[in-house]
C-alpha cells in the first residue's frame, strides 16, 4: 500500500521525489521520507503525518542537490506512524545504506531476533529495518552490493517492493519485487522507479512492468533486470496512455470531486472501440481466450474486495440475465481459504481498479494452479493482475488518487456489462435484436451521467444539513441492493459514522428493528415498469410508519417516489440492469459532502489506503 519512487539522472532528485509522493500519496499518507546521496554522502528526511510535514522539514532543514535518491510514503503495518518508523530506514554500523519497502515481511522476527543475537541495534519497530540491515552486513563481507541484495532479497518471505542506495554507488538504485507492485520509467540519460506509474508520468511515457521475483539494476545510463537466481530476465516496455494533468485537482476543491465529474468520460472511454453504432459489442483484448474457451464455461466466480465486489455483484445479475452462465460473487480474501471446487471450465473474473490488490491476485493465482482460466478487468496498464491472467479488460477511468472509489466504480459497472454482452452473442443466449438494442442503450449512458451530475444540487444541501446524523441505513432490492451497500461503505470510508446497506426484502427479518425515530435511510428504488418497485414501496411505507425520515433515489417520473418518500432525487430512465451506473452517483455526491460538511479529508481518509498490496 505504501507508495515508492526511485530517481537517478540530472534533474533536481529532491524535486522528483516530492512530486513523485505527492502523486501516489492515495497509497498512504502516515508518514513519508526521502533519502539522497547529496555530495558524496547520504542525506535522509522523514516525518510522521502527511507529505506536507516532510516538505516542511526539507524547508528548514535543507540537503544539497543530488542526483539520485529514493522516496516513500507509508502506510503502516508493523509500527506506529512515527519520525522513527517512517522510511527510509538505515543499515549497517556506519549508516551507508538507505532502503524502502512495500509490503510485510513475515519472517521478520526471526531475520531480526538473527540480527539482534549478533548485535545489531535498532532504531524503529518496522519489519522494513530488518531488510536494510541484512544487505548491509552482507554488503560488508562481500563488497559485492548487487550479491549481498541478491543474497537477502531470497530469504525474505511475504509480500515487498524494496528499494536500496547506498553511498558507495552514487549512480546506482537496486530494486527487488516479490508480491508487491513496481514499475520502471525510462528516460533519456535517467531512469525512474515507482509503485505505479504516476509516480513519474510526469517525466517519461515509457515504462516497464517489473515481474515477479525480479531484481531491478538502475542506473542513468540504462536498465538490468534479473531473477531472483540471477539470470538476465528480458523486459518488455508499454506507452502510458494518460498524463500528470490528468492526476491534477485542475480547480475542483478535491481530486473525489474532479473524479465524480469525470465519470462520464470514464464511461465513454471504456465503450470506446468495443461498441458500434448498432449496439454490437467486440472485446478484441480478449484473445487469451478463443470461442472455443468460451463456450465450453459452464460456470463463471468473479473475486474482488471492496467497492470492486459491488461491481462484482452488478456483473451477476447481467451475466445470468443475458449470457445464461451461472455466477457467483466472492470476496478475494475468502475465496481460496475455504477449497473452492474448481474445474478447467470455470472462468474466474478478477475486478481490480490498481490490478495489485494481493488478496485478489493471490485468488486468481489459486484459480490457475487448479486449471480455472481466469479474466481480469482492470483500470491499470502493466498491472501485476493483467500480466498473470488469460485475459484483460481494461477499463479507461484514467488515474483516481481519491482513496475512496468513484469513476472506477462506474467504468467497472461499464466493463462488465460490455462483458455480459459479449458472452451473449458469442453463446447466441439472447436474440439479436434484443442485444442491440441493448447495446444501444449502453452507448446513451455517458449523457445520461451528465445529467445526473447536473442535477445534484439537492443531493449536496441535504448532505449538509445531515452532517449530524449517527447512523444511515441503505435499502435496494435486486441490482439496487449492491448500489446499497455501496452508498453505506461511501458513508463509512468518507465521514466515519455507522452505515448499512440491505437488501429491501430483508427488512423485516431484523433490520426493521433499527428503525427509530427521524432515522435517515436512503432508499434505491427501481424503475416504475418493474415489478419490484411496488414491493419497494411497500418497504417505504414500512419504515416511514415507525418514524424514518426517507430519502428515495428513483427514476424521472416516479410519482409514487414523491408520494411516500420526505426527499426524492430522480435520475434519467434506461435499463434496469444499467440503472446502478446512474443511482450510484448521488450516494457518491452526498457521501462526499456529508464529510466536506464535517470538515474531514475526502481524498485521504483516516487508516485508508488506494490499494491494498498484503494480505
Amino acid at each position: 500500500m505504501c507508495g515508492i519512487v526511485g530517481y537517478v539522472g540530472p534533474k533536481s532528485t529532491q524535486e522528483v521525489l516530492l512530486g513523485g509522493l505527492r502523486r501516489l500519496e492515495y497509497r498512504g499518507y502516515d508518514s513519508a521520507g526521502i533519502s539522497v546521496i547529496s555530495e558524496g554522502h547520504l542525506a535522509t528526511r522523514k516525518k510522521a503525518g502527511k507529505l506536507d510535514n516532510l516538505v516542511a522539514d526539507i524547508a528548514a532543514h535543507p540537503i544539497a542537490e543530488a542526483r539520485i535518491g529514493i522516496g516513500h510514503t507509508r502506510w503502516a503495518t508493523h509500527g506506529a506512524p512515527t519520525d522513527q518508523n517512517a522510511h527510509p530506514h538505515l543499515g549497517g554500523i556506519s549508516s551507508k545504506l538507505a532502503l524502502i519497502h512495500n509490503g510485510i515481511i513475515e519472517n521478520f522476527s526471526e531475520l531480526k531476533q538473527e540480527l539482534l543475537d549478533a548485535g545489531t541495534s535498532f532504531a524503529s519497530e518496522t519489519d522494513s529495518e530488518v531488510a536494510a540491515h541484512l544487505i548491509a552486513k552482507e554488503y560488508e563481507v562481500s563488497k559485492d552490493l548487487v550479491a549481498a541484495f541478491g543474497k537477502v532479497v531470497n530469504r525474505l518471505h511475504g509480500a515487498f517492493t524494496i528499494l536500496v542506495i547506498h553511498e558507495d554507488f552514487p549512480d546506482l538504485i537496486l530494486a527487488a519485487r516479490k508480491n508487491a507492485p513496481l514499475v520502471i520509467g525510462i528516460g533519456d540519460g535517467e531512469n525512474f522507479l515507482g509503485s505505479d506509474v504516476a509516480a513519474f508520468v510526469e517525466h517519461t511515457k515509457r515504462a516497464i512492468s517489473v515481474g515477479q521475483d525480479e531484481i531491478v539494476i538502475l542506473r542513468p545510463s540504462g536498465v538490468e533486470i534479473q531473477g531472483f537466481d540471477g539470470q538476465k530476465v528480458d523486459s518488455k516496455e508499454f506507452t502510458i496512455d494518460w498524463d500528470a494533468s490528468q492526476a491534477s485537482k485542475g480547480g475542483w476543491p478535491s481530486f473525489m470531486a474532479k473524479e465524480i465529474a469525470d465519470q462520464p468520460q470514464a464511461v465513454a472511454d471504456t465503450l470506446m472501440g468495443r461498441i458500434n453504432s448498432e449496439g454490437i459489442v467486440t472485446l478484441p483484448e480478449i484473445d487469451g481466450l478463443d470461442a472455443k474457451d468460451l463456450m465450453a464455461i459452464d460456470r463463471i466466480i468473479v473475486v474482488a474486495c471492496g467497492t470492486a465486489s459491488y461491481a462484482g455483484e452488478i456483473a451477476k445479475y447481467a451475466i445470468e440475465k443475458w449470457a445464461k452462465i451461472p455466477v457467483s460473487v466472492e470476496l478475494a480474501h475468502e475465496f481460496r481459504y475455504r477449497d473452492p471446487i474448481l474445474t478447467t471450465n470455470t472462468l474466474i473474473v478478477a475486478i481490480s481498479q490498481s490490478g495489485e490488490t494481493m488478496d485478489t491476485l493471490m485468488a486468481t493465482r489459486y484459480a490457475k494452479e487448479q486449471g480455472a482460466k481466469v479474466m481480469a478487468i482492470c483500470n491499470t496498464q502493466g498491472a501485476t493482475l493483467a500480466r498473470e491472467s488469460d485475459a484483460v479488460v481494461y477499463t479507461h477511468a484514467g488515474p483516481e488518487v481519491a482513496v475512496a472509489s468513484t469513476k472506477a466504480l462506474t467504468a467497472q459497472m461499464t466493463a462488465v456489462y460490455l462483458l455480459a454482452l459479449f458472452l451473449a452473442t458469442g453463446r447466441n443466449s439472447m436474440d439479436p435484436t434484443e442485444l442491440s438494442e441493448l447495446g444501444k442503450e449502453m452507448l446513451k449512458l455517458p449523457a445520461k451521467v451528465t445529467e445526473v451530475l447536473a442535477s445534484l444540487e439537492q443531493v449536496r444541501a441535504l448532505a449538509k444539513k445531515m452532517s449530524n446524523a449517527r447512523t444511515v441505513l441503505f435499502l435496494g432490492r435486486n441490482v439496487g441492493f449492491p448500489v446499497a451497500m455501496e452508498g453505506a461503505l461511501k458513508l463509512k470510508e468518507l465521514a466515519y459514522i455507522h452505515a448499512e446497506g440491505f437488501a429491501a426484502g430483508e427488512l423485516k427479518h431484523g433490520p426493521i428493528a433499527l428503525i427509530e425515530q427521524d432515522q435517515p435511510v436512503i432508499v434505491i428504488l427501481p424503475s416504475p415498469s418493474d415489478p419490484l418497485h411496488p414491493k419497494v414501496i411497500s418497504n417505504i411505507q414500512e419504515i416511514k410508519a415507525r418514524g424514518a425520515a426517507v430519502i428515495a433515489i428513483a427514476e424521472v417520473g416516479d410519482k409514487e417516489a414523491s408520494k411516500y418518500a420526505q426527499n426524492v432525487w430522480f435520475v434519467p430512465a434506461t435499463n434496469w440492469l444499467m440503472a446502478p451506473v446512474l443511482t450510484v452517483i448521488p450516494l457518491q455526491a452526498f457521501a462526499m459532502e456529508l464529510a466536506s460538511a464535517k470538515g474531514l479529508d475526502v481524498d485521504q481518509p483516516r487508516n485508508l489506503a488506494k490499494s491494498v498490496t498484503v494480505e
